[in-house]
């Protein structure tokens, strides 16, 4: 069984591609080794998804231009 990370102390930041007037915003906190947990910063209280921090790594790589996945 895998533990679930306590999030009620988390630092949160918000992506810094995320729209200025408040819409369209995601937060990540990096404090938990092994995932990254994304939440969506119009509902700070609502669930956060917890992302192996291997997939979040390939995921950020291929947004970079480092990876053919989304070309």
């Amino acid at each position: 069984m895998q533990h679930t990370p306590e999030l009620n102390s988390a630092r949160w930041r918000r992506s810094s591609h995320s729209n200025a007037n408040g819409g369209d915003c995601v937060e990540i906190t990096e404090d938990f080794p092994g995932v990254v947990p994304v939440r969506d910063s119009k509902n700070p209280h609502g669930p956060a998804l917890l992302v192996p921090a291997t997939a979040w790594d390939a995921f950020i790589t291929s947004l970079k231009g480092g990876d053919a996945l989304f070309q």
